[in-house]
């Protein structure tokens, strides 16, 4: 294969627990299709909100990646230093029209069908503009402004997409009334810090791909390839995830784990890969990879 020296991508966990299967199966495909189109993938934390997360969690998440032999070819950033980019993103948007402060409760939304009461999107009101008003302007979150628009792209994996967006009535939040920077500018300010050319994520997040274009289309920076890959489920039906008590990884059982994280993303290591180290199976992975293996659910599941 000839190698693709402009892949670039990422996983990018939230640091409120510790990694669980969903977690590896995640950041292993995007390690997978990183490495066998011989690119980089990188780890970012995405410690936005202290106050949902616990001291120890990043150091055991990436314990938990070394463990099983998922280290990124750069150093691992960290969203809580980047307060600066973030801000200065959220005031390119503002002055470009593409963001506007929200005072309305998440009540007054739904009582208004998603219209806001204040009419905020029809304000000039920049703090930024004078050193007389503080950032953020309290009791004011900051939301990007979407463009009424049928949005389509190809998926990597589940091909051609298409999503509907509203103006006012979809229109995300990218920070908080806290001060907190959302995921939605983050992520997006940061994938394009990083020349990410790959998104490899989970298909809960999907829904959140015709949003992010315009973001990155607003920023003036091209939109990056997305593969969503389906979600780990646990017996009940549910996403495996923090707030379902998915367990931790048992670091120790790391081979298992991965050999375990393969097949469910329906790849076929053969039995004497069993009980070897995670650099050997990963090894073996990275040549025999298959994306088209991956068990797509009926679009009615997604």
């Amino acid at each position: 294969m000839t190698p693709d020296v402009s892949y670039r991508g990422r996983f990018a966990p939230s640091p409120t627990g510790s990694l669980h299967f969903g977690s590896l199966v995640s950041a292993l495909a995007s390690y997978l299709e990183a490495k066998h189109h011989q690119g980089q993938w990188l780890v970012r934390i995405e410690d936005l909100d202290p106050l949902r997360q616990p001291a120890d969690a990043t150091p055991r998440i990436l314990h938990s990646l070394s463990a099983h032999g998922l280290i990124g070819d750069e150093p691992v950033r960290y969203q809580s230093q980047r307060q600066t980019a973030y801000r200065a993103a959220a005031e390119t948007l503002l002055e470009t029209g593409h963001a506007y402060f929200c005072r309305c409760s998440r009540k007054q939304l739904e009582a208004n069908q998603g219209q806001h009461p204040n009419h905020c999107r029809n304000h000039a009101f920049k703090p930024s503009e004078t050193n007389e008003q503080p950032w953020p302007p309290g009791d004011f979150a900051l939301r990007f402004a979407l463009r009424s628009q049928r949005c389509r792209w190809t998926d990597q994996l589940l091909g051609e997409q298409q999503q509907n967006l509203k103006a006012e009535t979809d229109d995300p939040v990218i920070m908080r009334k806290e001060g907190f920077y959302a995921y939605q500018l983050a992520v997006v300010v940061d994938d394009i810090d990083q020349a990410i050319s790959h998104v490899v994520r989970g298909s809960d997040l999907r829904t959140m791909t015709a949003a992010q274009h315009q973001m990155f289309k607003a920023l003036g920076a091209a939109v990056p390839q997305f593969l969503h890959i389906p979600v780990i489920r646990n017996q009940q039906g549910q996403k495996l995830s923090k707030q379902n008590h998915a367990p931790a990884l048992d670091d120790a059982s790391a081979s298992a784990n991965l050999i375990a994280a393969l097949r469910a993303l329906g790849q076929r290591p053969p039995t004497q890969l069993a009980g070897q180290s995670p650099t050997a199976i990963l090894a073996w992975a990275q040549t025999h990879w298959q994306r088209s293996a991956i068990s797509v659910p009926a679009k009615q599941h997604w």
